[in-house]
């Protein structure tokens, strides 16, 4: 095995874990655990540190595996809409950081549309999963669960994520390839 390789499966094994653990910062706590998302924080940090394939198999284990160690967040349905969702995050930030240019300002791109992504593809799978008539996933519940109640934690996200980045790069542990 590539020595890139290893070293980036072991990454991946440290932001699983982050994944697992953050969200103790919250206290547990669903309602600001919702506004911050301790969890997606680690996983977008897989898709530009180990790229685009282990960013998406960090973010679809991260959420399942919580819920079954912790019963946070609960499996049915948030668990399983969220697996979704961070796996686009962590797949597509590793593509738009490996296609982008090597700038800075392009860490902010990347990071800014893959959580685009990663909201639109919660919103299609929380609508497949809720079905329709009463239980319907409508409009409101969107837009209140992927941009309203998230802005504390978008911002976070987009305050440290991309400083976390430019450390690494600097530190010339994230190599630009």
């Amino acid at each position: 095995m590539k020595k890139t390789t290893t070293r980036k499966l072991v990454f991946s094994g440290l932001l699983i874990a982050l994944g697992l653990v953050m969200p103790f910062l919250t206290g547990q706590i669903p309602s600001i655990g919702s506004r911050l998302l301790p969890m997606h924080i680690p996983v977008l940090l897989a898709g530009f540190i180990c790229g685009g394939p282990l960013g998406l198999v960090v973010g679809f284990i991260v959420p399942l595996l919580r819920s079954v160690l912790f019963g946070m967040p609960p499996m049915f349905p948030t668990a399983v809409a969220m697996a979704f969702e961070l796996a686009v995050y962590g797949l597509t930030t590793g593509l738009f950081y490996k296609l982008l240019p090597k700038k800075n300002i392009f860490i902010y791109v990347s990071l800014i549309v893959s959580m685009i992504c990663g909201r639109i593809v919660w919103g299609i799978v929380s609508y497949i999963i809720y079905g329709f008539g009463e239980t319907a996933f409508t409009w409101q519940m969107f837009s209140a669960g992927a941009v309203i109640n998230a802005i504390p934690g978008i911002i976070l996200q987009i305050v440290i994520v991309p400083v976390i980045v430019i450390a690494l790069k600097r530190s010339k542990l994230l190599k630009d390839e």
